[in-house]
């Protein structure tokens, strides 16, 4: 899996996270990296980014697994109904069912996170 290096342009540093020295990778960041490395147009890079993440979304809406090599898994799971309690005043509020998504990220990118080195070769 190689890094992408992604340009920063006018909206860096207005994004969440600024003040501890991070700042958020939105569509319009991986549009411009698709289309520094791949060589599309910008537009067509765009569009690409938009039919990648809509078809993601679209599995998950579905309840499909979606598995990413290298990178990891989303999974929808199904939270039953049950009985909360209102922190401020203590008083029981029903929560009723719902689905949520959640992501488990692969041993690889555990591994890059922490500044281990694995091989491009590597997938789980």
């Amino acid at each position: 899996m190689s890094d992408i290096e992604i340009a920063t342009g006018p909206r860096a540093g207005r994004e969440a996270g600024e003040a501890n020295g991070s700042r958020t990778l939105t569509r319009v960041d991986l549009a411009e990296a698709v289309y520094q490395r791949v060589g599309l147009s910008r537009k067509e890079s765009a569009a690409l980014v938009q039919v990648v993440l809509t078809e993601l979304s679209d599995r998950l809406v579905a309840g499909e697994s979606v598995k990413l090599s290298s990178f990891g898994s989303f999974v929808v799971r199904a939270k039953g109904e049950r009985i909360g309690r209102n922190p401020k005043t203590g008083v029981e509020v029903p929560i009723t069912q719902r689905r949520v998504m959640v992501f488990k990220p692969s041993n690889v990118l555990k591994a890059r996170i922490n500044g281990q080195v694995v091989p491009d070769s590597e997938t789980d």
